[in-house]
């Protein structure tokens, strides 16, 4: 199992790091195949073709988030982990997802009928950010006004829209240095008041 995702997630890093440095058009299957140290059987065990991996950014974000989980601190405050992981996860796009393929990404899934990836509640995303909302909810950091559903799912209607918006905007501003500005406002209901005595 480990082995798959490993092989998956090395070709999908692969072609994600040669879209961003030559262009999607410029970019081979034959091409992802080499830099990702895989086969074509491999490849093709796993995607139709190339346009099949647009809808696996993803799981790009999965292992990225993968990777900051193992980083956070349990003393961390349940808020400032949130804030954290966005601000992790803009610099990896900000760096690497070149704004015109974020853009089609997101325009097809504004148009497909079939699965919504970006909305699929049991990827490592959803799963990482429920617990942390959880915690923080147990800990008396986060409002119990809302459920973790309703907080998680603001979280990232949030994140959406700060990307939608960069895509919108050719990425002409700093995604990471806005989403650090805007995602504490966004997000500043969910805090508890940590002045306000505990009943």
């Amino acid at each position: 199992m480990r082995k798959t995702r490993n092989t998956k997630g090395r070709i999908v890093a692969a072609a994600w790091r040669l879209f961003y440095e030559q262009g999607y058009d410029n970019t081979t299957v034959d091409e992802i195949i080499l830099e990702s140290g895989t086969s074509k059987g491999s490849f093709y065990h796993y995607f139709k073709g190339k346009d099949a991996l647009l809808s696996s950014l993803s799981y790009l974000f999965d292992e990225k988030y993968e990777a900051l989980a193992a980083e956070l601190d349990e003393g961390m405050d349940s808020f400032d982990k949130l804030i954290f992981l966005n601000q992790e996860l803009f610099a990896m796009i900000e760096n690497s997802v070149s704004v015109d393929l974020l853009a089609r990404l997101y325009s097809s899934q504004l148009i497909t009928r079939g699965e919504k990836h970006l909305l699929d509640r049991s990827r490592l995303y959803y799963r990482l950010l429920r617990q942390i909302v959880q915690d923080g909810q147990q800990k008396g950091q986060l409002t119990d006004e809302m459920s973790v559903s309703e907080m998680v799912k603001m979280y990232a209607l949030c994140e959406r829209a700060l990307i939608y918006d960069w895509c919108i905007s050719g990425g002409e501003y700093s995604l990471r240095a806005y989403g650090g500005q805007m995602m504490p406002r966004f997000l500043g209901s969910i805090r508890k008041n940590s002045e306000q005595p505990s009943a």
